[in-house]
């Protein structure tokens, strides 16, 4: 493998060493503090802000993937000198990819409700620029496509804004009753989306070639399911 194949599994690498298994103690400690409200059970004390913590460092690793994954697709497209676009695109996209990160940042810290909700569109919007650029796939951007709803472009930026609405709504969700219901609706769907990111995530590794095969295997009919024969082996001169 060369390095711009390793680069390409860095997003689904991180993904299961890192935010799976994150989901699944939020998840856990999401129901932990749900028993201990309705004093079904008799959870730690803590359960419920270690939930409120975790999950908050999940809405970011979430976030911060999803970004890792487009920083990648979109600068391994070709060699840096022949950029679509040019030095002139490949800036506009640097200064788009550094305000995303530093308005994430930003939601992190901010305090004011006002704030934070501008700072999660900022973000959101970041995320749809990156992903809207033509090196990124995505099966259709037609909603009414059968196709649109098998993206894991689309489910995967999805999971980003609701995502940034858990991080940028905590302190009224801790606060009030029907935003703490609108989340945990939020976080259901959520679920079911990380779900269908872990099926498509699986489906477009098996179709994604390494960097020395992909002029091969682009050059197939995907259409007939029909490849161009293929060159013999040179054969070893002899003395």
């Amino acid at each position: 493998m060369a390095l711009v194949d390793w680069l390409w599994i860095l997003h689904p690498a991180l993904a299961v060493v890192l935010v799976y298994p994150l989901i699944g103690i939020v998840i856990r400690l999401a129901m932990q503090t749900r028993s201990r409200r309705l004093k079904t059970s008799k959870p730690p004390a803590t359960v419920g802000r270690d939930h409120s913590d975790l999950g908050r460092w999940l809405a970011a690793a979430v976030v911060g993937l999803v970004i890792v994954a487009l920083t990648v697709v979109i600068a391994t497209s070709g060699p840096l000198d022949q950029f679509q676009g040019g030095f002139r695109r490949a800036g506009t996209l640097l200064l788009v990819l550094i305000g995303t990160l530093l308005s994430l940042g930003a939601l992190w810290m901010a305090k004011a409700p006002g704030l934070r909700l501008a700072f999660a569109l900022i973000t959101w919007a970041g995320v749809l620029g990156l992903g809207a650029q033509p090196e990124v796939w995505r099966l259709s951007d037609d909603p009414f496509s059968p196709a649109f709803w098998q993206s894991h472009y689309w489910s995967g930026v999805a999971v980003v804004g609701l995502m940034l609405f858990s991080l940028g709504a905590r302190p009224e969700i801790l606060r009030d009753l029907r935003l703490r219901r609108l989340h945990v609706t939020a976080n259901l769907l959520a679920a079911l989306l990380f779900v269908a990111q872990g099926i498509t995530g699986t489906r477009d590794l098996l179709e994604i070639p390494l960097s020395w095969q992909k002029p091969t295997i682009y050059a197939c009919n995907f259409e007939t399911r029909s490849c161009p024969p293929l060159a013999p082996p040179a054969q070893a001169s002899t003395p």
